[in-house]
């Protein structure tokens, strides 16, 4: 077989330019490099959640812990969104075509109606939208690398903010360029810049979720 030096040919090279990530993350079928958007259709039909990058199904790293997170600011988020009529937001499972054959799936985004296809709520399963915000809810599965190369493709394609929550340090790191960011805790206002004006979260309210015990009366 013809080889090129700018191709990666083995396992570990492909896996270093998807960020360092563990090879079991990788679905060795379609082959590495060879998978298609109707292969990942067809794996997220078994119940798989995989993103497609450079050709090849990723598993997205995540666990209860991060699913429960994701689903808070959901709740949050779309509590404000929906009030406002703003556009819609979507959860861990809402894949998206944001560039050409690089389909990945934020854990939370926020999709404005000017950003919708005539304005709807799309129908296909992975529609080509690039939303305004991308939140993702950090794994211990995840890599520096892999997010550090997910906040760089969402800014490229033209997402105008990226939240990356830390569960473990219980901080949200609030990037508005590629390079541009803070880092807030749980005594700190999250807010929407010009993405969500008039967005005010208190993080506590958000990392106060893992801490919350039934009442007597609620058993």
């Amino acid at each position: 077989m013809a080889s090129n030096a700018a191709v990666a040919a083995r396992l570990s090279e492909i896996l270093d330019e998807l960020g360092g990530i563990a090879s079991d993350r990788v679905r060795r079928e379609p082959a590495a490099g060879h998978a298609t958007i109707d292969d990942l259709l067809k794996v997220h039909g078994t119940g798989g959640l995989f993103e497609l990058v450079d050709g090849t199904l990723v598993e997205k790293a995540m666990g209860w812990t991060e699913s429960f997170l994701a689903m808070v600011i959901v709740r949050i988020l779309g509590n404000f969104v929906v009030a406002n009529n703003l556009g819609v937001v979507s959860g861990p499972d809402g894949f998206l075509e944001i560039l050409p054959l690089l389909v990945r799936g934020p854990d939370v985004t926020f999709i404005s109606w000017s950003r919708l296809p005539d304005g709807r709520v799309p129908t296909s399963a992975i529609p080509k939208i690039v939303p305004n915000l991308a939140v993702e809810v950090l794994s211990i599965g995840n890599t520096f690398m892999e997010m550090s190369r997910k906040r760089h493709e969402y800014f490229h394609a033209g997402v105008q903010m990226v939240w990356m929550v830390d569960p473990r340090e219980r901080t949200i790191a609030v990037y508005t360029t590629v390079n541009d960011y803070e880092i807030l805790d749980e005594n700190e206002i999250l807010t929407g810049h010009d993405v969500l004006p008039g967005l005010g979260i208190l993080i506590a309210d958000i990392f106060g979720e893992l801490d919350r015990q039934p009442t007597e009366a609620g058993g």
